[in-house]
């Protein structure tokens, strides 16, 4: 936006100007909601907290060399007599970041892609961006930028000239994915799956369907839906408007041949030969949405497709004694608790460990869920399980290994370094609000002390 006066900044984001802007000064070259960020160049966006409202910082984003601020009218008010700038005055600032996103994109006028499902939508936006980065200039949300807040400052980190955006999109209730859908307007929506998550708040799989297929329902006409092949919860969400393209087995894009890096699909009756810089499953099949994604927007993948995952999704760190530990705890549900295991058994060369925690937000059956998951665990050949926390307790009930019940991250990063042997490998993975990276972390340090 840097080509911007501070009158179209201002429409774009239906907010009022009320202080003459410098003469000759164009517009914000980054826009941030931290005022400890806002240097030369930001437009700094005080956003209302739970505990605090960020409009209160305008003044220190302004002394601090900020371009301008967007906050609510009170805020703007009181930075009159604060360092030279743009005040913007929104009644809903939050409302209103969104609306210059929205602004931006249509300014970029690139082929946007939204990406959201129970599991795996990271990594899907991921691999998604790997293919698309050696033909378009490509910008992919960073970290955890997902949400109502996240979701418009990722689209406004895209600089003039990007061709392609890759946002996820996090759901926590009705109407966010709807939320997210009207700013980011997509040409095409990914979903990859439809699985038991935030039941505590949604209540049943249908609404948690219903709740991702907001994506499907408020895409712009024309647009492309990529769904899973055979999932019936998506079928009434359908619309005659959008191309439907499915994956997996059976769908319109699916997986021929598979041997190590090297996979063959058939996307829709073409052939591609890809070599992808992983091997799990669960990530194939991701990587099959994605394929289906970037054929929508005009861009055929080939060749090698490197993808840097996000932090503590499946990393591997190989520790002296051929021991192995897989951080995967950035969070958890059934499906991908499941898909986890799954990899762990296929990945092991010796003794299979699991270090798994609760599983957050699943409601009335939330024991129940956790019970599959110990038994999955036996059925998949793990060795010795640990469980992390109250819920994932009952995941012992159902396992026939050896099996360890600890009431946090803290009391787990003590007990497993005793419990491991040469050769082990070691799955690490829970909720967010377990913190179980901490294992992970405590293993790798008592590694180096060695």
């Amino acid at each position: 936006m840097r080509d911007w006066s501070p009158e179209r900044v201002a429409e774009a984001a239906g907010a009022r100007l009320i202080a003459p802007a410098p003469s000759g000064v164009g517009g914000p070259e980054s826009v941030v909601i931290d005022s400890r960020e806002a240097g030369a160049g930001a437009l700094f966006a005080g956003l209302r907290g739970e505990t605090q409202d960020g409009g209160a910082f305008a003044p220190q984003a302004l002394a601090a060399g900020a371009w301008g601020v967007l906050v609510a009218p009170e805020h703007a008010d009181a930075a009159r007599c604060a360092a030279p700038g743009v005040l913007l005055a929104a009644a809903d600032p939050l409302a209103a970041l969104g609306a210059l996103a929205t602004a931006w994109r249509r300014e970029l006028a690139c082929s946007v892609v939204g990406v959201t499902g129970s599991t795996g939508k990271t990594s899907t936006k991921d691999i998604l961006a790997a293919m698309l980065s050696p033909q378009r200039r490509t910008v992919a949300s960073p970290a955890n930028f997902n949400t109502e807040i996240g979701l418009p400052l990722a689209l406004l980190g895209a600089p003039a000239g990007t061709e392609a955006v890759v946002l996820e999109m996090a759901m926590r209730g009705p109407e966010q994915i709807a939320e997210l859908t009207r700013i980011a307007e997509p040409d095409a929506g990914i979903i990859v799956n439809v699985g038991p998550v935030h039941l505590e708040r949604l209540g049943a799989l249908e609404d948690v369907a219903a709740a991702k297929a907001e994506l499907i329902r408020d895409m712009p006409a024309g647009g492309t839906a990529v769904i899973p092949a055979g999932e019936p919860l998506l079928d009434p969400h359908r619309r005659d408007d959008l191309n439907v393209v499915t994956f997996g087995e059976g769908g319109d894009v699916r997986l021929l041949e598979a041997d190590g890096e090297r996979v063959v699909i058939d996307a829709a009756g073409e052939r591609l030969e890809l070599e992808l810089s992983f091997t799990q499953a669960h990530n194939r099949s991701n990587a099959l949405a994605a394929v289906a994604a970037a054929r929508a927007i005009g861009v055929q993948p080939s060749g090698r497709i490197d993808v840097p995952f996000s932090a503590l999704r499946g990393e591997r760190i190989d520790l002296p004694g051929d021991v192995a530990v897989i951080n995967d705890c950035y969070n958890a549900n059934p499906m991908s608790m499941r898909a986890a295991l799954d990899e762990l058994a296929m990945s092991a060369s010796g003794r299979r460990v699991a270090v798994l925690g609760d599983m957050l937000e699943l409601g009335a059956d939330e024991r129940a869920f956790h019970a599959e998951v110990g038994a999955h665990a036996s059925e998949r050949g793990v060795d010795m399980l640990v469980s992390v926390g109250p819920l994932a307790a009952a995941m012992i009930d159902t396992f026939d290994g050896e099996a360890h019940a600890v009431a946090d991250a803290g009391e787990a990063a003590a007990l497993v370094g005793e419990l491991l042997a040469p050769g082990d490998t070691v799955l690490v993975k829970g909720s967010r609000g377990v913190g179980l990276e901490v294992v992970a972390e405590a293993l790798a340090a008592a590694a180096e002390a060695r």
